[in-house]
C-alpha cells in the first residue's frame, strides 16, 4: 500500500517566511546603509559632524559656506529634511549660479543625491548631516539667502506639534540663519499642513509672498515648483494628489 499523501501546512510556511524575510531585508538593509555611510566619507560634498561637534560650535565652515567650500559668492540656498536630495540635486542643475546645501539627519538617505552630484560634476550643492534644530550651528547669521522645506512629515497630532518645521520656534530658528530679505518655500502633499502654516503666517504677521494650494491644477505657478519633482510626488501625482506651496518672509 502507498503512504499517505503528504499535505504541507501552508501556515507553517506562512509563519516561518514572515520570521525569516523581515530579518533577511533588515541585513541586506543594513550592509546597504553601512556601504552608503562609507562612501558618504568618501564624498567631498558631504559633511557628517558629530553633535558634540555641531553644538560645540565646531563647524569651521560656519561662516564661510561661500568663501571656503564654494569658492564664490553666489545666493546660498538651502533644503531641510532633503531626504534622497532630489530637490537640492535638481535646483543646482538648474541654477549654476546658486549654492546649494541639503540637509537631514539620515545620510543613507541623502547618498543618493550626493553621488549624483559628483556623477554629475556638480559642485554647487553640498549635503550636511544634522538635525534641523540644530541649524544655526551650521550657519553663520544672515548667512543663508533662502530655505526650502519639501514634503515634510506633517506631524499632525497636537503633541507632535514642536516637531512641525513650520512651528513658531522653527520659524524663528531659520529667521537667525536667514538675510533680511530672505525667503521660505513650503512644498506640500499635506493639506493640513498647508493650511496650518498659512494660518500661522497669517495669524503671527509674517509676510505670504505666494500661496497655491495645487501648484500642477493652477496657471502660472512658479516655474521652479513645478519643473523638480522628487519620486514621491511623482506618485502623488499619479493619483491626482494635490501638491500646495507656500512662499513666505519671516517678519523681523
Amino acid at each position: 500500500m502507498g503512504g499517505k499523501l503528504f499535505k504541507p501546512n501552508y501556515a507553517i510556511f506562512i509563519r516561518l517566511y514572515s520570521l525569516i524575510l523581515p530579518k533577511i531585508f533588515v541585513k541586506v538593509g543594513s550592509k546597504n546603509k553601512l556601504k552608503r555611510f562609507r562612501e558618504n566619507e568618501t564624498f567631498q560634498n558631504v559633511f557628517q559632524p558629530t553633535r558634540e561637534e555641531v553644538v560645540g560650535d565646531l563647524m569651521p565652515l560656519k561662516g564661510k559656506w561661500n568663501s571656503d567650500f564654494f569658492k564664490n559668492d553666489n545666493p546660498l540656498v538651502l533644503e531641510l529634511g532633503c531626504g534622497k536630495g532630489e530637490y537640492s540635486v535638481g535646483l543646482a542643475e538648474r541654477y549654476p549660479d546658486k549654492n546649494f546645501i541639503g540637509i537631514d539627519i539620515k545620510g543613507a538617505r541623502f547618498w543618493r543625491g550626493a553621488k549624483t552630484a559628483v556623477e554629475n560634476g556638480l559642485h554647487n550643492v553640498a549635503f550636511v548631516r544634522t538635525q534641523i534644530e540644530l541649524i544655526n550651528h551650521i550657519f553663520a547669521e544672515g548667512e543663508v539667502d533662502e530655505i526650502w522645506i519639501t514634503f515634510p512629515d506633517p506631524q499632525i497630532k497636537y503633541k507632535r506639534t514642536k516637531h512641525r518645521m513650520t512651528n513658531s520656534e522653527f520659524l524663528k530658528l531659520y529667521k537667525k540663519i536667514l538675510k533680511k530679505d530672505g525667503v521660505v518655500n513650503l512644498k506640500t502633499d499635506s493639506e493640513f499642513m498647508h493650511g496650518y502654516t498659512l494660518g500661522l503666517l497669517h495669524g503671527e504677521g509674517h509676510e505670504v509672498l505666494y500661496a497655491n494650494h495645487n501648484v500642477y491644477k493652477n496657471e502660472g505657478s512658479p516655474e521652479v515648483v513645478t519643473s523638480i519633482q522628487t519620486f514621491y510626488e511623482k506618485q502623488y501625482l499619479e493619483i491626482n494628489k494635490a501638491i500646495t506651496y507656500i512662499r513666505f518672509k519671516i517678519k523681523d
